[in-house]
């Protein structure tokens, strides 16, 4: 037993080395590396997102948080899994350089090319005023996650009414537009995430922020790579 406890410290150690070594700061973790059963689908890396395309800073499809965010993440999924589910995690700590891509891409009212999927009703000049896009973003400061429910035997996402980064009424956690199963769904994630130390955005059903985030006035700028 005190070799395996060694063994794990040198693994945990070593994980923090070699991510250090990728520019990442010291307090700062891979979440695949810490939480491996947990999945990603980093929209942000790919094209399948608001602006269309790969947004700057995103290196490669990797989520990554503060250490402690990390920890309160897997106590969540660990109680997830327990009712036959697992997390998805499609965004996590946001480089500020990212932000600002959003910023210039809101600078282009023509530059509509996701509007149909993920903003119909609502006119792009807007997203800032109505809080959709912020200039300063709690995902910089690398303590908050974008994420939802997957089932463990399927695969499959549960049904939570709206797409992730769906800007409008329907994706605010008191909509009155979405049905019964769906609202137990995103209450599941609600549930799951508050006994573990986050607290929702009431905009973004997927948007969660730890509690007593290490640096809540702290907005970072390394890649994600």
């Amino acid at each position: 037993m005190k070799n395996l406890t060694y063994l794990f410290l040198f693994l945990c150690n070593l994980s923090i080395s070699l991510a250090q070594e990728k520019g990442l700061h010291k307090d700062f973790v891979y979440i695949k590396e810490q939480i491996p059963n947990i999945k990603l689908d980093i929209r942000y890396a790919g094209s399948n997102n608001f602006i269309g395309k790969p947004v700057n800073a995103y290196y490669k499809p990797v989520g990554i948080l503060t250490k402690v965010a990390t920890e309160a993440l897997k106590n969540a999924q660990d109680d997830l899994m327990q009712e036959g589910y697992c997390l998805k995690i499609f965004d996590a700590y946001r480089p500020q350089t990212a932000v600002n891509h959003f910023i210039e891409w809101a600078r282009h009212p023509k530059d509509t090319l996701t509007k149909n999927k993920f903003y119909p009703e609502i006119a792009k000049k807007d997203l800032f005023q109505l809080g959709y896009i912020a200039s300063k973003s709690g995902h910089s400061r690398g303590s908050t996650v974008d994420l939802t429910i997957i089932d463990m035997n399927t695969g499959k996402e549960l049904d939570m009414g709206s797409k992730y980064d769906f800007f409008g009424d329907i994706s605010h956690h008191n909509t009155n537009k979405i049905n019964k199963e769906q609202k137990a769904n995103r209450l599941l994630l609600k549930r799951i995430m508050l006994k573990n130390g986050f607290r929702p955005y009431s905009e973004e059903w997927w948007h969660y922020t730890l509690r007593n985030e290490p640096y809540p006035e702290t907005y970072f700028d390394f890649p994600v790579q």
